[in-house]
């Protein structure tokens, strides 16, 4: 029979072993919410900064065109530019609602490592 000792130091140890495994996972999820809360914030920045100026550029383009038909067909252009904005908004809009219904991989990899953690467990005890 094993001695109290050694009974004790091997839980002891077991102790150590978890705790350090929550440790590492707990680590692994706070480096992951980093990296979506910067890769999130860069998304809305260069967003931001893109529909700003293609907004700006295609309300320009379309009063360039506008101007230039004013003589002939200016309100076929204003008909023509409404519609196509109002088409590309609805697309735009429909495009996010399907990615914001898809969901996110957020802690994906952390999921994986618990996972493999716990099949490496099965198989251990499994094993003895």
């Amino acid at each position: 029979m094993a001695s109290p000792q050694r009974l004790t130091s091997s839980v002891k140890g077991l102790a150590a072993t978890v705790l350090e495994l929550v440790q590492l996972r707990i680590e692994l999820f706070s480096i992951e919410a980093q990296e979506e809360v910067l890769r999130v914030g860069a998304l809305l920045v260069y967003g931001a900064v893109a529909v700003a100026f293609l907004s700006l550029g295609v309300v320009l383009l379309a009063l360039l065109i506008t101007v230039a038909l004013w003589d002939s067909h200016r309100l076929l252009a204003l008909g023509i530019f409404t519609g196509l904005f109002l088409l590309t908004g609805a697309v735009a809009a429909w495009l996010a609602r399907e990615r914001v219904r898809s969901g996110t991989q957020l802690f994906s990899a952390s999921v994986d490592e618990l996972r493999q953690d716990r099949e490496g467990l099965r198989s251990t005890k499994d094993a003895a």
